[in-house]
């Protein structure tokens, strides 16, 4: 994932991504966690590249500059 979607298509990811959380935190004591904690780290990356093109098109800045930035830059951010 790049700078260079639409935010459009970048809320339709993170959507895609949100309904494979719920699904697999169904599954109870039978949950992939591996997979889970991926999609998880997935979501914060996709947030955040969210925000920063807002921020750079609120600022009068190329939104297709923003970038997806390192899990541990990202993670645990509040959504």
């Amino acid at each position: 994932m790049d700078g260079g979607m639409e935010d459009a298509e970048i809320l339709q990811f993170i959507n895609g991504l949100v309904d494979e959380e719920h699904t697999l935190r169904g599954q109870g004591e039978g949950v992939d966690r591996e997979r889970l904690d991926s999609v998880e780290k997935m979501l914060d990356q996709c947030w955040d590249l969210l925000r920063q093109r807002r921020a750079r098109r609120q600022y009068g800045e190329d939104p297709d500059e923003a970038r997806t930035r390192p899990e541990g830059t990202v993670e645990g951010y509040q959504q």
